[in-house]
């Protein structure tokens, strides 16, 4: 009874005493053994209760500590409990596919002058769940990837919640290089415009330091708002979350365009969702969302182009009963996302049966479609004139990516584009004299027009896209021929910048390059199609050189339409260096595309924006794909 009385250090120490005596010969074997058997025979309570021995470690201890209460302090995002509380804390864990958290405090985001670090975290989870592994990356975010994703079944479920997943192991950090900190600058000289003179209003007019509404919804300030993350501008970042919870009102008195609002307010607000876990963009997603829908109840099912989301109407333009065949299929990665996060498949299968109404029409030639579609009798209109540009661009898009986004398994969509893509080659692509460049022209009842709109520059990233994800290897092999004419139209010009369309020349003339422009088509929008593709093709390859043809246009853009006050403006003539006669006019896609792909490009880390997880929207806003094919 005595001997139980003593401490575990005080029998450890006496233990130690009897073997040496044993081992002496003073004491026999048979003493040892009981000393021992009271010292390892304790009762619950004493074992509840002993003190470990200090300096001694167990030999096989845990791979994580136990997991911490959650602290009440995590830095400027701090993860929300499920309670509603008044002033919620407003960020929390995002949806179960690729979940990215805001930083911890003693996560490091640090550029050229300092090492980033990657720092590892254990993770709170719920009351039965196993403990999970979370890594922090170098971006300052918690990557929590979920293979086992589903887009919405046909029943109405209750909204996902967010899973604890296993992370996957993160590589070595990137660190920031020079020209991403060049787009960083250029960012933030652009918000400074926008914060100063156009605060809360759709663009910012950065000469006469006002603004110009369309919607009257803050569009430049949400289509930003994702690439504010991923460029790790945490301050500008809350800044624009305090609008968005507080000002950013959807009840008002204004017809909006379905397709523009979609891709950039609908788009923009679920991907922000995504990125940082905080539900209340989630909640913002799905009240515009709500509200959009009127545009679907025409006779057809064909979504009308305006709706007014303060009285729940919705109305073709005042000119024609048509929409355009690009804007009514290209809201389908948005709606079928907002329908796998809320549950409500309502929003899913309005868009799907667009597309499928689509797939059986006729008046298609080898897979290429006209340009309008009738919203009363369903019809494609304007018969005959097929192109690559505007009006029907992002329909080709929009058919690789949903299949990309739904696992590959709607071959409907697969069919339709590796049709599109074989139309082009047989109708739409010629080369130009001298430099034989490959482009993608226009045909209007059988004749053939050299023109191309820079809008047109979307396709060689989609068709590397395509290639990635198993497709045919020539696809890559155009990719690579088109994206050099893309360059070109910046090459060939004067200022380096590409002018909104060109034509080019078929034959070989004396003194004329390849590029012609036309006067009433040679201003530049600050566009990203020509970015984005090179991004692709960087991400795909890793040719540098798709990196200085970047770099190239982001010296010209900073050279001729930068803004000394804030902001950067469109240009009328990019063909007079010293007079490109600006616009007074900065389009919120160039906070929201041209600057984020800008800084995707220069990027060494395949996983910023994983082009395996996610699938970048038209807008540039990546949403995550649904589950591995």
């Amino acid at each position: 009874q005595k001997w139980k009385q003593l401490s575990r250090l005080q029998r450890s120490v006496i233990l130690f005493l009897f073997a040496f005596l044993a081992v002496c010969g003073v004491i026999s074997y048979t003493s040892m053994g009981e000393a021992w058997k009271s010292l390892t025979n304790k009762s619950v309570e004493d074992q509840r209760t002993e003190q470990e021995i200090p300096g001694v470690k167990l030999a096989n201890p845990a791979v994580l500590p136990a997991p911490q209460k959650a602290d009440t302090n995590h830095g400027d995002y701090p993860e929300l409990s499920p309670q509603k509380q008044p002033n919620p804390p407003h960020v929390r864990r995002g949806p179960p596919n690729l979940q990215i958290k805001a930083p911890w405090r003693d996560t490091r985001l640090k550029t050229r002058h300092s090492t980033i670090r990657a720092v590892e975290e254990p993770v709170q989870t719920d009351k039965g769940e196993k403990t999970e592994k979370s890594i922090i990356s170098w971006r300052g975010a918690v990557i929590e990837p979920d293979q086992s994703t589903e887009p919405p079944s046909s029943k109405i479920k209750e909204p996902e919640k967010p899973s604890s997943v296993e992370a996957e192991d993160q590589k070595e950090p990137v660190p920031i290089n020079e020209r991403q900190l060049a787009v960083i600058e250029a960012f933030r000289h652009a918000w400074r415009g926008y914060k100063d003179f156009a605060w809360g209003h759709d663009e910012l007019k950065p000469l006469s330091k006002s603004y110009s509404e369309w919607f009257g919804l803050g569009l430049t300030l949400i289509d930003a708002l994702d690439t504010m993350w991923i460029l790790g501008l945490k301050e500008e970042f809350e800044e624009a979350r305090k609008w968005v919870a507080n000002d950013l009102v959807f009840d008002k008195n204004v017809d909006v365009n379905l397709f523009e609002s979609t891709i950039r307010i609908l788009g923009g607000l679920l991907s922000t969702y995504h990125l940082s876990g905080d539900s209340l963009f989630l909640e913002k997603a799905k009240d515009i969302g709500n509200r959009l829908m009127p545009a679907f109840k025409t006779p057809s099912k064909i979504p009308y182009s305006d709706v007014n989301i303060g009285r729940g109407t919705a109305h073709p333009p005042r000119w024609t009963s048509d929409s355009t065949v690009a804007e009514v299929t290209s809201i389908q990665l948005e709606f079928r996302e907002l329908s796998r996060l809320t549950g409500d498949d309502k929003f899913q299968k309005a868009v799907d049966e667009v597309m499928k109404h689509v797939h059986t029409l006729s008046g298609k030639n080898d897979g290429l479609v006209p340009m309008f579609i009738n919203t009363n009798s369903g019809q494609f209109t304007h018969l005959g004139v097929y192109t690559l540009g505007a009006r029907a661009d992002s329909y080709y898009e929009y058919l690789l990516k949903q299949w990309i986004q739904g696992g590959k398994k709607e071959n409907e969509l697969l069919e339709d584009y590796m049709r599109a893509i074989e139309g082009v080659k047989k109708h739409l692509l010629q080369r130009s004299a001298p430099r034989k460049l490959t482009f993608v022209g226009e045909l209007a009842h059988g004749h053939f027009s050299a023109k191309m709109d820079h809008l047109v520059c979307f396709l060689p990233g989609t068709l590397a896209l395509g290639a990635h994800n198993g497709l045919d290897a020539d696809h890559m092999k155009l990719a690579e021929a088109l994206i050099e004419t893309c360059y070109q139209m910046y090459a060939q010009v004067e200022t380096g910048l590409s002018p909104e369309i060109v034509h080019f020349n078929l034959h070989a003339q004396k003194g004329h390059k390849d590029v012609e422009i036309k006067p009433a088509d040679r201003h530049n929008l600050l566009r990203p199609e020509t970015v984005e593709s090179l991004f692709y093709m960087y991400r795909f390859t890793g040719d540098k050189k798709y990196q200085d043809w970047g770099w190239e246009i982001l010296q010209n853009f900073n050279k001729y339409t930068r803004v000394p006050t804030g902001g950067y403006t469109s240009i009328n003539n990019v063909q007079n260096p010293s007079n490109p006669e600006p616009r007074d006019k900065m389009e919120s896609f160039f906070l929201g595309e041209t600057l984020k792909y800008m800084f995707l490009l220069f990027s060494e880390d395949i996983d910023l924006i994983n082009l395996d997880k996610y699938v970048f929207n038209t807008e540039a806003h990546p949403l995550p794909i649904w589950a591995p094919a």
